[in-house]
């Protein structure tokens, strides 16, 4: 067993646990209460920790948010990325990846609403962070492959409405019903690539994935 002189965890471990207990900390405070509300009384009380602690870590508030989205993008990437392999097809690959980041959204809903609600209000440019991730990603599936693209719609367009559709989902406490969403983002995050009939198509693979009803408004 270790001593306070000859520690079990090493200190940069114990360190890093303290950072991130520090940003889940902000997860679940910016859900709670929103960013605007959230005091570093909130944040220390919700992570265990004393208010030294927290300025040892961080400057302030602001820094410890950014640092907080900066963890929830890179669980989604991180999810998206492990859910599909190198042998899938692009619309396979679209399909399990938008699949694995809605059911992850679901599961914490704290982390969807800090994604897709309190970052937007504290920066708004955050979603043009996002398209820059997210249509460069998919555009790579189909260069990798060789496969033309053959949809008309403006990609930026389509991430859009993907947007839009996910928030109005989370903004009144929905988010454990985000996999219903999947048919109406498959078909939005193809639409661009494939165009329409095969969106449609792989929007009803999806569908029958979660018993949902594809939407009357897939259309290109």
């Amino acid at each position: 067993m270790g001593s306070v002189l000859d520690p079990t965890i090493p200190i940069d471990i114990g360190e890093r646990s303290q950072r991130q207990r520090i940003v889940e900390a902000m997860v679940v405070c910016c859900a709670e209460k929103t960013y605007a509300a959230t005091t570093i009384a909130d944040i220390v009380s919700q992570a265990s920790i004393s208010r030294t602690t927290f300025y040892k870590r961080f400057s302030g508030k602001r820094e410890c948010f950014d640092a907080a989205l900066d963890w929830c993008i890179d669980e989604v990437w991180a999810g998206a990325t492990a859910s599909h392999s190198a042998s899938d097809s692009p619309p396979e690959a679209v399909r399990r990846a938008a699949a694995a980041i809605l059911e992850l959204m679901a599961a914490n809903p704290a982390m969807a609403q800090l994604l897709m609600g309190e970052a937007v209000s504290v920066e708004p440019a955050v979603i043009g962070r996002y398209r820059k991730i997210v249509i460069p990603a998919l555009e790579k599936l189909w260069v990798e492959t060789g496969e033309p693209r053959r949809g008309r719609t403006d990609p930026r367009l389509a991430f859009g409405r993907a947007q839009v559709l996910i928030y109005n989902q989370i903004a009144p406490g929905q988010a454990d019903q985000l996999p219903e969403l999947l048919p109406e983002i498959v078909y939005l995050a193809l639409l661009p690539f494939v165009g329409h009939e095969e969106a449609l198509s792989q929007a009803r693979l999806a569908t029958s994935a979660t018993d949902a009803e594809p939407s009357s408004n897939l259309s290109d």
